[in-house]
């Protein structure tokens, strides 16, 4: 008899202790996280016209008085151009003075294509997105160490006529001593013009 109940006192004393580690056991600590930083967005401004709105990066420099003048004084294209800003092009090969996008429009054509836009002979091709349908021509030249591309979306079936022009201006980088120039990031300038122009917004268009 003395054996269990010395067995039961320590039963009891082991619950005990169990419970009191349970009651007592210290609580965890909570270390308040600073929230994390939020992106931060880059300011836009918005141009519009009567036949079409155009949301864009507010550092790029826009001209209203722009016109495309590769056909001639007598056959301009008028349209607005959004220049990239110097700090984009610094320490590279690309040149911030004619380097940028434009929104072009020919009124009286009656087939919109991209190689209406560009003054030597290019073959087109379509492309989709965005549920919209491009016809796109590209060129490309070089002059005394100057390189010029030029890619044109028409949006197809667009009264008036109506293309975005992709204007790429650089310069040979092997004119350069070594280290002094790196090679501008083609990848982030396409996407920026890609960007632009997903948000034209026709205002009357007739697809």
């Amino acid at each position: 008899m003395w054996k269990y109940a010395v067995g039961g006192v320590i039963a009891a004393t082991a619950v005990g202790g169990l419970a009191g580690l349970y009651f007592f056991r210290p609580t965890s600590l909570v270390i308040n996280q600073p929230p994390l930083s939020q992106p931060v967005q880059a300011a836009t401004s918005t141009y519009a016209t009567t036949t079409f709105s155009i949301v864009y990066p507010a550092d790029l420099a826009m001209n209203e008085a722009y016109a495309y003048d590769q056909f001639g004084p007598k056959k301009l294209i008028r349209g607005v151009k959004f220049t990239i800003p110097l700090d984009m092009a610094t320490g590279t090969n690309l040149s911030a003075y004619d380097t940028g996008i434009s929104i072009e429009q020919l009124p009286r054509a009656r087939n919109c294509t991209g190689d209406i836009f560009i003054n030597v002979d290019v073959k087109t091709h379509s492309v989709t997105e965005n549920s919209i349908l491009y016809s796109v021509a590209s060129t490309s030249g070089a002059t005394a160490g100057d390189l010029y591309e030029e890619q044109v979306y028409a949006l197809s079936g667009t009264h008036p006529c109506t293309a975005v022009r992709y204007f790429i201006h650089s310069t040979n980088i092997g004119n350069y001593p070594p280290g002094t120039v790196r090679e501008f990031d083609r990848t982030a300038l396409l996407a920026t013009f890609d960007g632009i122009r997903h948000a034209l917004t026709l205002e009357s268009p007739a697809m």
